[in-house]
């Protein structure tokens, strides 16, 4: 028997994707029965602490306790930090059904700190749907996912897309602004061409992805458009199958100007009449900018505009008091939009 013959390259994927689903498997049960023993911990600790409630301080006192027990034989994985939060974790999540098998320990640790219900629901629901390991659910929840979104949309409408109870109609269900593209590693005080930037999206395209929404799928970069002797290039292409349309995103490192509008309505016009199909919907296009003028913006396109959006981009990750006061900013024009129009 010829022991030169090679393996076929199929063959031998088949057998290595098997083996890695096997231990990706096998570390995710771990995972998962290590979250059931916090949970299970928690529960006691409450059931405990509640034979004791007569005495207001036997909750702190039990918690101080066990733990001097078992870190010495368990080790810091069972410090008072640690039990307080098993005892929140069951607290918070009393069904045991409920919990879910993806997520390890280390996801429901950046879960419990979120005091809103809606907020943590709506990242349970999206770290679901789309996989997100412990890393990128934290980058999301630092990067205020949940309040960006609320600023383009309501919270009901928000959780419903989450949950996958309604697909996304309109742009603003999945795109945010500002969009926080802290991962590309530019320093805001720095210079930096639009070329820089688009390398270093390239370059970084997946952390991009995670950031612009779901259901995108990458299409082209500089897309040569020729028309009538005249050649333009598109920066960056997506296709959207939520949407079920294409995307345009143009970038600037200036603060947009209407010509810049213009230029992207000009693009957005092509794709819809040479590119789109007919059960497709109208190509959007995003201007993504270094800074915005909502009134430059609100005055250029039409007032029934739908398909194209102004996106600040942000080189750092907000503080939630800056995001707050955008929000509250961002509810006061709205207001003051509706009384002129009403006028």
């Amino acid at each position: 028997m010829d022991n030169s013959i090679k393996l076929r390259t199929e063959f031998l994927g088949q057998v290595k994707e098997i083996i890695t689903q096997a231990q990706d498997n096998a570390v995710r049960s771990v995972d998962f029965h290590r979250v059931l023993m916090y949970w299970n911990i928690g529960k006691i600790i409450l059931e405990e602490e509640q034979q004791g409630k007569e005495r207001a301080e036997y909750g702190s006192y039990l918690i101080k306790n066990l733990s001097k027990e078992l870190e010495p034989e368990y080790g810091t994985g069972f410090s008072i930090r640690q039990l307080e939060r098993c005892r929140q974790f069951y607290k918070e999540f009393p069904i045991a059904s409920a919990l879910r098998s993806q997520f390890n320990w280390t996801h429901y640790k950046l879960l419990l700190p979120l005091e809103n219900d809606g907020k943590r629901e709506y990242y349970i629901a999206e770290a679901t749907k789309n996989n997100w390991n412990s890393r990128q659910l934290e980058r999301q929840i630092n990067s205020q996912l949940y309040e960006r979104l609320l600023l383009s949309s309501d919270k009901e409408r928000v959780l419903a897309v989450a949950r996958g109870e309604m697909h996304p109609e309109r742009p603003t269900d999945i795109i945010k602004d500002p969009m926080i593209l802290e991962f590309l590693g530019l320093k805001r005080e720095s210079a930096y061409y639009e070329k820089d930037l688009e390398n270093a999206i390239i370059t970084h395209m997946q952390s991009f992805l995670l950031e612009i929404g779901n259901g995108f799928t990458f299409v082209a970069r500089q897309q040569r458009i020729h028309l009538d002797g005249d050649d333009f290039f598109v920066d960056l292409v997506f296709y959207n199958r939520l949407l079920r349309c294409f995307v345009i995103i143009e970038l600037k490192t200036h603060k947009l100007t209407h010509q810049d509008l213009g230029q992207l309505q000009m693009y957005v016009n092509y794709y819809d009449r040479t590119q789109k199909l007919p059960e497709e919907n109208p190509t959007i296009g995003i201007l993504l900018s270094a800074d915005k003028n909502d009134a430059v913006v609100q005055f250029t396109l039409p007032k029934e505009n739908t398909t194209i959006l102004a996106s600040q981009y942000k080189l750092y990750l907000p503080s939630e008091e800056v995001l707050k006061q955008e929000m509250e900013k961002e509810i006061h024009d709205f207001e003051e939009r509706i009384g002129d129009e009403k006028l």
